[in-house]
């Protein structure tokens, strides 16, 4: 059994749920292109790369665009998405993630976040949390998407500790794909029947238990 030493976090479905503002933006381009695009398949994105997410909104109305096409498009969807991420307020932070996040912090275990997202520190700024974290790693800084585990190596890499200290914190089966892939352990935020690679699935982080305020040693985490 190996205590945890450092968390990792995604963001979006973990600590703040942006997935409506990703939806609302992808929508919007769907239906300027002629076609719908459902919450249904919506699902389809979660934990997915902008371009690869274009990709599948292009497939479900069945256009195809040159590349250069597709560069404008993305960049498009991400102009409607910055100007409402804009607007957000810390109200906006899930249950219990913020106070989980300062738990951590309190017993001494390192935090990342681990994040495709190449708005994060937009996100975190508007949030006012950005000081929780001591790594930042995001889509400016990783090439690979999940299930690649490049995101959360390098997390574990800047926090300066092995992957098998490490527990990530993850709402996509890619992301636990990823964690997993890493040598990490992987906390599923969502749907036991989907999430089912994870060592454990809660809907939230307010529902995992703390760590002991003394230090992480008798931890419920370090047995899962």
């Amino acid at each position: 059994m190996n205590n945890i030493k450092a968390c990792i976090f995604d963001l979006d479905g973990v600590i703040v749920d942006t997935a409506i503002y990703h939806y609302k933006a992808w929508k919007r381009l769907a239906n300027e292109l002629g076609f719908d695009f459902t919450e249904h398949d919506n699902e389809q994105l979660k934990g997915v790369s902008r371009m690869r997410s274009l990709e599948i909104v292009l497939q479900c109305g069945g256009v195809t665009k040159t590349e250069a096409e597709k560069e404008q498009l993305a960049a498009q969807k991400n102009t409607w998405y910055t100007e409402m991420i804009t607007q957000m307020t810390p109200d906006e932070i899930l249950p219990g993630a913020q106070e989980f996040v300062e738990s951590c912090r309190d017993a001494g275990i390192k935090t990342a976040l681990g994040s495709a997202s190449k708005n994060s520190m937009t996100i975190l700024n508007k949030l006012n949390i950005a000081h929780l974290f001591d790594v930042i790693i995001d889509g400016n800084k990783v090439s690979k998407a999940k299930p690649d585990p490049e995101v959360f190596l390098k997390g574990a890499q800047e926090l300066g500790v092995e992957p098998k200290y490490c527990v990530v914190f993850e709402d996509a089966i890619a992301g636990v794909e990823a964690a997993k892939a890493g040598g990490m352990k992987a906390v599923g935020i969502g749907n036991p029947d989907i999430l089912h690679e994870a060592d454990l699935v809660v809907s939230g982080l307010d529902k995992v238990p703390q760590p002991p305020k003394g230090g992480a040693g008798d931890w419920a985490l370090n047995k899962i």
